[in-house]
């Protein structure tokens, strides 16, 4: 895919600096950049790496000298970061799957299927299902009975989607990601031992043989508009309801949302976040890896919970946690501090009790 540096800069909003009709083909780091590549020189600090790189062209901060670095065009955007969103998207080709439908498909004669959709090798598709105008969906995937695709959704190859999951537009899945699987809930006859410790915090009566039946998965998934689904992920349908996700929310690779759970708009759960059943998720809620949210309670809107956090009870909006069990953030990192005192503090109490042990004083 071909741009011209003026193209670039017109859908980036970015000043045009030296010659805009400088062919662009991708990007790259400056010291590894070629010829037609956009070298991705956003600080003062990557300008050795433009020396040692070949780049005619490059985004730059604010008040570089394009010329002093020996490049023949170059861009000034606000803000550098956000401006990769844009440069990204107009540079990558996506995943290839051809125009039409694949020979190989299974398309039952129910489905319907929208205008220029495209459907790769080895597709199944389910009675009833609804493909939405423009979405490509890649081989091996499979939408059983009555599944709902938004327009111009993408699926990755191999993602799963179970009957009656309901998914509004432009979604992307990736490789493997499984929406609409049962959830994970049994039952005893009689009070188990996990409902005995939640009552009494840890006592158990009487140890006894317990077997579990299987509740079934009524529900289904509702997915808004515009959410990012990453690989391997696994969202469960709801017992009788749905589980559910917001507009705008991405999920990272191997997340998992159990059954009946509800995560708001805008949310960013990253890789391993694991929501266990019934959870209700607000709005741009950050949970940063290998955060665990417990079953049955709320997490309000706009809180950040930092990497590996397990938030056992409900937390306040705007709340920023650290830790396990998670409390607020700078109260983490004062126990944590004491924490690592007290070694120091141990031996100190220790060295004050040796005068008084061998005095053989009591007093």
């Amino acid at each position: 895919m071909r741009h011209s540096l003026s193209e670039i800069a017109a859908a980036l909003g970015a000043e045009l600096m030296g010659d805009g009709s400088l062919p662009i083909r991708g990007a790259a780091e400056p010291a590894e950049a070629g010829p037609e590549d956009l070298a991705l020189a956003m600080k003062p600090e990557y300008a050795e790496g433009l020396q040692r790189g070949r780049a005619r062209a490059a985004v730059l901060w604010a008040g570089a000298d394009w010329a002093a670095l020996g490049l023949e065009g170059a861009l000034v955007v606000p803000r550098p970061r956000y401006a990769m969103a844009g440069i990204t998207a107009l540079l990558d080709p996506g995943p290839q799957i051809a125009p039409g439908i694949h020979q190989t498909a299974i398309i039952d004669p129910t489905a319907e299927i929208g205008a220029e959709a495209a459907i790769g090798p080895f597709v199944v598709i389910g009675a009833g299902v609804r493909i939405g105008p423009g979405a490509r969906i890649g081989p091996h995937c499979v939408i059983e009975q009555e599944a709902e695709l938004g327009a111009n959704a993408l699926l990755g190859a191999g993602v799963r989607i179970g009957a009656r999951v309901r998914i509004g537009a432009r979604l992307i899945a990736h490789q493997g990601a499984v929406i609409g699987a049962d959830g994970f809930s049994f039952v005893t006859p009689e009070k188990s031992g996990v409902e005995e410790v939640r009552e009494s915090l840890g006592e158990r009566a009487a140890l006894k043989a317990q077997s579990w039946t299987r509740i079934h998965s009524l529900g289904a998934v509702r997915i808004g508009d515009d959410v990012e689904i990453g690989a391997n992920c696994a969202i469960d349908r709801g017992t009788i309801r749905d589980t559910e996700i917001g507009d705008g929310t991405k999920l990272d690779n191997l997340v998992h949302l159990g059954h009946n759970v509800r995560v708001g708009r805008d949310c960013l759960l990253c890789a391993q976040v694991g929501i266990a059943g019934s959870a209700r998720i607000g709005d741009r809620v950050v949970l940063a890896g290998q955060c665990g949210v417990n079953d049955n309670i709320f997490v309000g809107d706009d809180v950040i919970a930092g990497g590996a956090t397990k938030i056992f009870t409900n937390a306040p909006a705007g709340r920023v946690l650290l830790g396990s069990p998670a409390m607020k953030m700078e109260s983490h990192i004062e126990a944590y501090k004491a924490l690592r005192r007290l070694p120091r503090l141990l031996k100190r109490l220790a060295e004050g009790q040796k005068p008084v042990s061998k005095s053989g004083s009591s007093d």
